[in-house]
């Protein structure tokens, strides 16, 4: 399968069931004088926000690091930056190329799904990893990458946000996260004036461990039962005693699509033998979420009331700020008591 490529359905099934990503690989740290592509594999930048997208640029070189713009960066036309093959064949030679430590894509946007059957992931298995960092529709792209490739990369604030003079300090921990490799270990603690619930109503104490997966869930849901969300895979390869951590945050699903979501991963087995489920604020406006008699929580509790583990929702997650950084695929100690969480993570 080549980077910009077509394959069959039946090819990725194929492909899929022979391969065995291994356990998480994790990338170097990010040091000053590396060079970050930064390219856009879902949505690119429109002339009216170059000088937000300058700021970011501008707040890279300040840090140390060279900045490689991709050609998808300021383009956008239909919902992405250029074609699914073209996206894919860009994304592809920046992970595969030597002279470059991180891609950063400056956010997420709609359609990253198209440049999944492009990647040519027997070649990214056998490549060193290195940092791949977002969130939102950037997700899509990175569970494949963690069931596929074995790589681990980093769910947080994406690059436009940085910039920002308001970013609060959970989230600036990005640059923290960006500095830290394999064999490193991170905690994040709650942001003060936030409070992570049980979906159950229990009080608590509750600690999960195993390791962490998972994105926005409006599109890695739809990954269920494609080679690309192959979650028992996941867990197949990490070994005995190592169970998944699910993670999600909603962006815009209204309560009956949530649940169709969360009915559909369950049924595609994603919450097998898993030692919790994470949810972060949801994005979506409280009018749609609590109108009518089937709100945005009675949608939570239909999907996920009969699990067999924790559930935890209102986390440091997703669109609503403050967001942890989170490595997909670490090994995860997550604390929870008194409505306050504490998230341990070690690279290894």
């Amino acid at each position: 399968m080549s980077a910009a490529g077509t394959v069959s359905p039946a090819g990725i099934a194929s492909a899929a069931d022979s391969v065995n990503a291994g356990r998480p690989r994790f990338p170097r740290a990010l040091r000053p004088g590396d060079t970050v592509a930064v390219m856009a594999p879902s949505s690119g930048v429109r002339p009216a926000m170059h000088e937000r997208l300058d700021a970011a640029l501008a707040l890279l070189r300040a840090k140390g690091f060279e900045v490689r713009e991709g050609r998808s960066l300021r383009r956008q036309e239909q919902g992405a930056s250029a074609s699914g093959p073209e996206r894919a064949a860009e994304l592809m030679a920046a992970l595969l190329d030597p002279t470059v430590a991180a891609v950063i894509p400056p956010w997420g946007g709609e359609l990253a799904i198209e440049v999944l059957e492009h990647l040519d992931f027997d070649r990214l298995r056998e490549a060193p990893p290195k940092w791949f960092s977002g969130f939102s529709d950037l997700s899509t792209i990175q569970l494949p990458l963690l069931v596929r490739a074995g790589w681990a990369s980093l769910h947080g604030p994406n690059l436009m946000q940085l910039a920002d003079p308001a970013l609060d300090a959970v989230s600036a921990r990005i640059f923290d996260a960006w500095a830290s490799g394999a064999g490193a270990e991170l905690a994040q603690p709650q942001a003060p004036g936030t409070l992570v619930r049980a979906l159950d109503d229990r009080a608590g104490p509750v600690t999960i461990e195993g390791r962490m997966l998972g994105g926005c869930l409006d599109s890695v849901s739809r990954l269920a039962g494609t080679p690309f969300g192959d979650i028992r895979a996941f867990r197949s390869a990490c070994g005995a005693g190592e169970r998944p951590i699910l993670f999600f945050e909603v962006a815009e699903l209204p309560p009956f699509e949530l649940a169709r979501a969360l009915h559909g991963l369950r049924l595609a087995g994603w919450f097998e033998d898993a030692a919790g489920v994470v949810l972060g604020r949801s994005a979506v406006p409280e009018a749609a979420a609590s109108a009518g008699d089937f709100t945005e929580r009675d949608a939570l509790r239909r999907g996920l009331g009969g699990l067999s583990c924790p559930v935890l929702v209102d986390v440091d997650i997703g669109h609503v700020a403050p967001q942890w950084s989170i490595v997909q695929g670490a090994s995860t100690r997550l604390c929870w008591a008194d409505g306050r969480a504490v998230l341990e993570q070690r690279l290894i």
